[in-house]
C-alpha cells in the first residue's frame, strides 16, 4: 500500500454559520502521518473542522494549510481526502463492489489495483461474501464498513472520519477500532478522527484534543489528558465515572470545604497553590478520580481524611461504584475487584495528595503539580 501523507495546520481558523460561532481561532498543526482524534459533545465544533480540512466548508476567518500549502480556497476534489461520514452515503443503486470501486474507477486507476485493494479492504473490514449486495440488503453496521471500505482503498494522505463506528455494535465495534489503528500504521495517512466517545478517543489516539463551544481545550497524549486535564471541563469530560470535583477555600495549610469540612494541605501542594495568589487564600476546585479515593473504616489524624456515608452502591462487573456523601457534597468511589471491599455505612475518606487536581474556581483551568511546573497546554497544541 502507499505510505502518502501530509501535515494539516489551522492557523487561527474561525468558522461562523451566521451569528452561529461554530470554531474559534483554532490553533492546532498535526503532523504528517499521526492519529488525531476531535473530542467533545455535540455541537463542540469538531465535525466543523473535519469539514474544513474536506473543502466541505470555507474559513471564514484565519488560515488552513495541507501539507504546506494554503487550502481555504481549495477544492475539495484537490484536497485529495477521503472521507467517511457518520449516514454512510452510499449509493443505494450499486452493489457494495461498486460503491467501493467507482472512486478509484473515476480516477482511472488499473482495474488489477482496483481488485486487489478491494479485496484487502473487504478481509479487514469483515464484508467478504457481501460484494453483491446493495446498501438496502445490508444492515447498518454493514453499511458503515463499507463506507469505511470505501475510504481505505482511495489511500489519500488524509483520511477523515466523522464518527464513522457509531452505528456498529459493541463486539464490532471494538474490532473495527483495533483494525483502524492496524490499518493506519499500514497507510501511514494523516488521520483524523471525530468522536464524542472517550473511549474511542483514548484507544484510537496518539493525541486527542478536545473542543466545547468551538474552543480548544486541550490537546496531549491520552494519558497526559487523562492524569493532568487542563481545566474543570477536560477533568468531567475524559473518565468515567468523571472526576470528583469538590469546591473549597485554601488558606495557608488549610483546605476549606464547608460545612466544617477541612483538611491539611501538604506543603508543597499549599505553597504552590498559594503561589498562584497575591492573597493567603485562593478559591480552588479539588479534584480526584473515583479510582483513586480511599475509604477507612476508622478516623485516621485529624485533617487527614473527611467523614463520608456510602448512599448507593453499584454492580458493574469489573468494578463496584460507591456513591458517598461528605455533608452535602457528593462523589464517586471505584473499586476494582482487587481492592478490599469497605464495610458498614460510616466511613473516613482518606487522601492520597499525590492522586489530587487543584483547578481555579474562578476560570476553571488547572493550577498546575508541584512535581512538575511543565505548563498544560489549554488553547492551543502542536501534534509532534
Amino acid at each position: 500500500m502507499s505510505t502518502i501523507a501530509g501535515d494539516i495546520c489551522f492557523d487561527k481558523v474561525r468558522k461562523e454559520y451566521g451569528r452561529v460561532t461554530a470554531l474559534e481561532q483554532l490553533d492546532l498543526q498535526v503532523a504528517a502521518g499521526k492519529r488525531l482524534v476531535l473530542l467533545g459533545p455535540s455541537g463542540c465544533g469538531k465535525t466543523t473542522a473535519l469539514r474544513l480540512i474536506a473543502g466541505l466548508e470555507r474559513v471564514t476567518s484565519g488560515k488552513l494549510y495541507l501539507n504546506g500549502q494554503l487550502a481555504n480556497d481549495l477544492e475539495p476534489g484537490e484536497r485529495n481526502v477521503a472521507m467517511v461520514f457518520q449516514n454512510y452515503a452510499l449509493y443505494p443503486h450499486m452493489t457494495v463492489w461498486d460503491n467501493i470501486a467507482f472512486g478509484l474507477q473515476v480516477r482511472r486507476v488499473a482495474k488489477e489495483e482496483i481488485k486487489a485493494r478491494i479485496k484487502a479492504a473487504l478481509a479487514i473490514l469483515g464484508l467478504e461474501g457481501l460484494e453483491e449486495r446493495r446498501p438496502r440488503e445490508l444492515s447498518g453496521g454493514q453499511r458503515q464498513r463499507v463506507a469505511l471500505a470505501r475510504a481505505i482503498v482511495k489511500q489519500a494522505p488524509y483520511f477523515l472520519l466523522d464518527e464513522p463506528l457509531s452505528n456498529l455494535d459493541a463486539q464490532l465495534r471494538t474490532q473495527a477500532r483495533t483494525e483502524l489503528v492496524r490499518l493506519h500504521c499500514k497507510l501511514n495517512s494523516t488521520m483524523i478522527y471525530v468522536t464524542h466517545d472517550q473511549v474511542e478517543a483514548m484507544t484510537i489516539g496518539q493525541r486527542i484534543a478536545i473542543l466545547a463551544s468551538g474552543v480548544l481545550q486541550q490537546v496531549d497524549t491520552p494519558e497526559n489528558i487523562y492524569n493532568c486535564p487542563a481545566n474543570t471541563f477536560v477533568a468531567r469530560f475524559i473518565g468515567n465515572p468523571p472526576m470528583n470535583l469538590l469546591p473549597g477555600i485554601v488558606k495557608g495549610n488549610q483546605l476549606f470545604l464547608g460545612e466544617g469540612l477541612k483538611l491539611t494541605v501538604p506543603g508543597n501542594w499549599s505553597a504552590w497553590i498559594l503561589g498562584k495568589s497575591p492573597n493567603k487564600e485562593i478559591k480552588v476546585i479539588m479534584g480526584l478520580r473515583p479510582e483513586s479515593v480511599i475509604l477507612k473504616e476508622e478516623k485516621i489524624a485529624e485533617g487527614e481524611c473527611l467523614p463520608v456515608k456510602i448512599i448507593w452502591r453499584e454492580n458493574c462487573g469489573k468494578e463496584r461504584l460507591y456513591y458517598l456523601a461528605a455533608g452535602n457534597k457528593e462523589l464517586i468511589a471505584s473499586f476494582s475487584e482487587s481492592r478490599a471491599e469497605p464495610r458498614g455505612g460510616e466511613l473516613w475518606l482518606a487522601i492520597n495528595w499525590n492522586k489530587v487536581h487543584f483547578f481555579n474556581k474562578e476560570d476553571g483551568n488547572s493550577l498546575g503539580y508541584p512535581w512538575n511546573a511543565q505548563k498544560l497546554s489549554l488553547n492551543a497544541g502542536v501534534i509532534p
